[in-house]
């Protein structure tokens, strides 16, 4: 069996050099699919670790789009500045948020995340004098790595800033699920009433994750709008969040890896699929059944299990 060492260090050394074996069109679609898979890593802290099903994570990657897209367009500051930005702000709106949604458990913290999500919606889609209501805000530039340094125009540059980005983020993650933090997030996900019945409070543990969740949603929604060149209300939306969703159980619910592998496949059969009918997500729909009836633990869940009894 492999070590996972040499998995990682073979990725590494993938994402550093297949940029440059590939076509235009292609690069572009694996900057989506890395970003898109950010978001699904982001999602799988708090479901996979901690046990909770959030129905309106796409709020902060839309929050994190526009704080990005507004740096960007009207400060003309370097792409980090808006990054963090974009994060910031994801991991601010998520306190309150979070301190009321983690108050409650099971499919009522889903409702109450769903709620807060299109309320947030709501005002992105109204407030047409920052966001640009349901147009948008369009025209969002690559700017510089830094003040008076190289342009991340090509799709090179930016490629290296978003794969730099999620390579850093897994890291940061998988150093916070495997601290004393993170154990105690998987002990309220195993049992919260055990958990409290030793004289810990879970809430502050649930609502600390909730926020650093957000925070890496964010960032992934502050890469998607210079990357795209706009950010919209739709990036908001309910769907997205579901979309979420099914990249995490695909990818393999608490893995981390699975769900950016999720993502990528979600994103590739949608491509794929859409190039040849206008119904794809009835396959989409039929391929996620089929992993989650042939292949419960997803991906990275079903590989791992092969490599056990391997």
């Amino acid at each position: 069996m492999i070590p996972s060492r040499l998995w990682a260090l073979a990725a590494l050394v993938a994402l550093a050099v297949v940029p440059w074996v590939l076509a235009r069109h292609q690069l572009s679609l694996l900057t989506d699919l890395l970003i898109a898979g950010l978001f699904a890593m982001s999602l799988d802290l708090i479901m996979g670790y901690t046990g909770m099903v959030s129905f309106g994570h796409a709020a902060y990657f839309g929050l994190g789009a526009y704080a990005s897209a507004l740096v960007l367009l009207h400060f003309a500051q370097p792409v980090p500045v808006a990054l963090l930005a974009g994060a910031l702000l994801a991991g601010a709106v998520a306190v309150p948020v979070g301190w009321f949604s983690t108050r409650a458990t099971g499919i009522y913290f889903a409702m109450l995340t769903l709620a807060f999500a299109q309320f947030l919606y709501t005002v992105a889609y109204k407030w047409r004098d920052l966001t640009g209501g349901s147009d948008g805000i369009a025209g969002v530039p690559k700017t510089a790595l830094f003040w008076g340094g190289p342009s991340l125009t090509s799709p090179h540059a930016f490629y290296f800033v978003v794969a730099t980005c999620v390579v850093v983020s897994l890291f940061v993650c998988l150093a916070v699920v495997r601290s004393p933090f993170g154990r105690a997030l998987q002990a309220i996900r195993e049992n919260e009433r055990r958990f409290t019945s030793l004289g810990r409070d879970p809430r502050p543990f649930k609502l600390v994750v909730f926020v650093i969740a957000a925070a890496f949603a964010g960032l992934a929604g502050a890469l998607f709008a210079p990357f795209r060149g706009f950010a919209s209300p739709e990036v908001m939306f309910w769907v997205f969040s579901g979309q979420g969703l099914m990249m995490v159980i695909m990818g393999g619910i608490g893995t981390l890896v699975g769900p950016i592998l999720g993502a990528m496949l979600f994103i590739l059969i949608q491509e794929v699929l859409s190039s040849y009918t206008e119904h794809w997500m009835i396959f989409t729909g039929v391929v996620f059944v089929l992993i989650v009836i042939f292949l419960p633990g997803g991906l990275v869940g079903t590989a791992r299990r092969l490599g056990a009894r391997a």
